[in-house]
């Protein structure tokens, strides 16, 4: 028969497996229904019950989404015969993050107790530890919009590489559930992620068997407190397999929304010029 300390590594180790797999049943396993969370996210006293736990976790695997890593780098357990608790590091971030700063980790304590012959979490208590100190004379909410506005780049970033991979699925990371998207073709507004991933879709198929490629060289962004906004020209090149390549321009404008620490695109709107003597839409400029 496994260990105590071998019965509570597995659980951790499942737990961990999951959140990386975004699981949110297996993630809520093994956790009591008072359990209290002290989390890097607001808010300050914790989170309380199984319920609210359970809400911390859908944001968390959008930006998860974004390419992010949840891996369990040490690991060290105290059993007693009823409580025990353990303490981990783990690599949780982007790979850009870890360019930034390598030797950052997210760093972890559980406290559990036996309940009907197994052990169970009563206790998650998850942080960062400060690098970014504020330096005298600078303001900082200067400093935490300039870090929001690398945050989007790297989201458009992911974006652009996930049109050339065409990965429908990590095309709609950072996309909120609620979006309101206006396209450049009819309806007057997609409404909902649903709506948008359709609309991505077909762009997608529209390539076949070619390349399709998407950037927006003069992207701007601007960011103020859990609100930025974000607009350039859209530079969509398509090459089919047997075909000559196409470039179209476009105008782009998106607004992103912080919702408990992830930025999510809660609107778009798209469009070309048109040509006031024909009323048509001139789908052939370019900068």
């Amino acid at each position: 028969m496994p260990t105590d300390e071998e019965q509570i590594r597995t659980l951790i180790e499942r737990w961990a497996d999951a959140v990386h797999r975004g699981d949110l049943s297996a993630v809520l396993a093994d956790h009591v229904k008072d359990i209290v969370m002290f989390d890097v996210p607001p808010p300050q006293q914790g989170v309380r019950g199984l319920d609210a736990y359970r809400e911390t976790w859908p944001p968390f695997f959008r930006w998860q989404a974004q390419g992010a890593s949840f891996e369990i780098e040490s690991l060290d357990i105290t059993a007693g015969d009823e409580v025990a608790f353990a303490y981990a590091l783990l690599r949780c971030g982007t790979p850009d993050e870890f360019v930034h700063d390598p030797d950052n980790r997210l760093r972890l304590t559980l406290g559990l107790r036996k309940q009907d012959g197994r052990w169970v979490v009563t206790h998650e208590h998850h942080s960062f530890p400060l690098t970014d100190l504020v330096p005298a004379g600078v303001d900082p909410d200067r400093r935490d919009d300039a870090a929001a506005e690398q945050d989007l780049r790297r989201l458009h970033q992911r974006w652009f590489d996930r049109t050339a991979a065409k990965d429908l699925d990590g095309l709609m990371a950072g996309i909120a559930d609620d979006v309101i998207s206006y396209e450049h073709d009819h309806p007057l507004q997609h409404v909902g992620l649903s709506a948008v991933r359709e609309v991505c879709k077909a762009g997608l198929d529209a390539a076949g068997d070619g390349s399709v490629t998407w950037q927006v060289p003069d992207l701007k962004i601007l960011v103020n407190g859990d609100l930025a906004v974000a607009w350039g020209l859209n530079q969509v090149r398509v090459t089919p397999a047997d075909g000559q390549t196409a470039d179209s321009w476009s105008r782009g404008t998106r607004i992103f929304e912080r919702r408990e620490g992830a930025w999510l695109m809660i609107h778009q709107h798209l469009s070309y010029p048109y040509d006031p003597s024909t009323g048509q839409a001139r789908t052939d400029l370019h900068p």
